[in-house]
């Protein structure tokens, strides 16, 4: 059977006979999803436990809109004008668009106009990076965790947070309530707030529970979101759901949603997975495509194989990462010194370095074979190539196939 892969801007392409392949793990449509358009006048003229945008704006005179950066797939060009225009009937004509960065890097002004489309971009006051200008320290969380915001956002009237809902490895979801922690706080509060991901509860698909993702959402209800519009992509970037209205009743409706079509039961494990972060922006750099390796571990054996297809064109993706990553075959050494002290960057080389404790994996991707080992993988230079090989020597070999290992969990039978 021919499969492609998602891969930078493309595909590749493999082909594995029919006997091999144990599954294939393809998102699905919701039923009812349809036009995209659709999708979200419906979201917003249905807000849950919240007025519509519209009347929530009156009285105000202006606005923030967090959106995701450059290295997300949400593709906020394609709801803002919605937003926009309700904002705009509400009388409200000082806008801004925050980008939410985290810790990644700054953005060109090209990068920020493609992002929200120009005709969004010519209809608000300003278009920022969240690292512009002064954070301010407004409280603490329970747990300690200093809630640093950039400061321009707390000088506007009404907050909206937007995003894409999606597995997250340490915080259990994306979006909600993570547009604004670690989207748009300090160094400092992202550093307490990720240190939190050492508890073996802050794992993917985790809400209630998760320490990490409890700590963010109190930062949320004390910096404030006025509203909140939340998209759910298929595998090719495409919007198949939409919730809207009050933070956190709307992103919890949002989570069932994402469950109901991304939560898959382990049938039985694979002597190979080959995953895909889904392509470009998600495999730009490794610090990136690393959560498709840790959304995939639980359905290799022990001693198997992930293949991970990711183009890594702009290389590692964050200079503390890449210096973590130097030790990366010595896990005792990383898990030490992440416990002795947590370090932004260098949590993320500590979750690759757990892995390969028990996982071979083979890195298809722009690093070089000098490179790619050095981070502990193993060069896939040609995957049919390879593929061939592997079964030619174990016929019974079984694989699955997860194009899109962003999007989905895996959970027991």
């Amino acid at each position: 059977m021919k499969i492609e892969i998602p891969y930078g801007h493309g595909h590749t392409a493999i082909d594995i006979p029919d006997h091999n392949i144990l599954e294939i793990v393809r998102t699905e449509k919701p039923p009812g999803s349809g036009e995209e358009q659709k999708i979200i006048r419906d979201a917003l003229k249905n807000p849950i436990a919240s007025k519509p945008l519209l009347e929530l704006a009156r009285g105000k005179e202006s606005a923030a809109i967090l959106v995701s950066d450059v290295t997300r797939p949400c593709p906020s060009y394609k709801f803002l004008s919605f937003i926009l225009d309700d904002l705009e009937a509400a009388g409200i004509m000082d806008i801004i668009i925050v980008f939410g960065l985290g810790i990644h890097r700054g953005q060109t002004d090209e990068e920020r106009r493609k992002l929200v489309g120009e005709n969004v971009a010519g209809r608000v006051k300003r278009l920022l990076d969240s690292n512009e200008g002064e954070f301010e320290l407004i409280g603490h969380t329970k747990a300690g965790t200093p809630i640093e915001i950039c400061r321009e956002v707390l000088t506007r009237d009404l907050l909206i947070a937007t995003g894409n809902l999606e597995y997250h490895y340490f915080a259990g979801y994306s979006a909600g309530a993570k547009a604004v922690v670690p989207g748009i706080c300090s160094r400092k509060t992202i550093r307490a707030n990720h240190s939190l991901m050492l508890d073996d509860r802050a794992v993917a698909g985790s809400y209630a529970d998760n320490p990490l993702r409890q700590d963010l959402e109190e930062a949320g209800r004390v910096v404030g979101i006025d509203f909140l519009f939340n998209v759910i992509l298929d595998d090719k970037k495409k919007i198949i759901s939409a919730v809207a209205g009050r933070n956190n009743e709307a992103h919890l409706k949002g989570m069932a949603l994402y469950d109901a079509m991304f939560k898959r039961a382990i049938r039985a494990k694979a002597d190979i997975v080959i995953t895909s972060p889904g392509g470009h922006p998600k495999d730009m750099n490794l610090y990136q495509s690393q959560k498709a390796l840790d959304n995939v571990k639980e359905i290799v054996n022990d001693g198997g194989e992930i293949i991970l297809v990711a183009s890594c064109e702009e290389g590692y993706g964050e200079k503390t990462f890449e210096e973590w990553m130097a030790d990366v075959k010595d896990y005792e050494k990383l898990h030490k010194k992440i416990r002795e002290e947590f370090v932004l960057g260098g949590h993320k080389a500590v979750a690759i370095s757990r892995l390969l404790v028990k996982t071979r994996v083979l890195l298809y991707s722009c690093y070089s074979k000098e490179e790619t080992e050095r981070l502990g993988f193993v060069k896939a230079g040609s995957l049919q190539s390879y593929l061939n090989g592997r079964i030619a020597a174990s016929p019974g070999l079984k694989i699955v196939v997860v194009p899109g290992g962003n999007f989905v969990q895996f959970r027991g039978s």
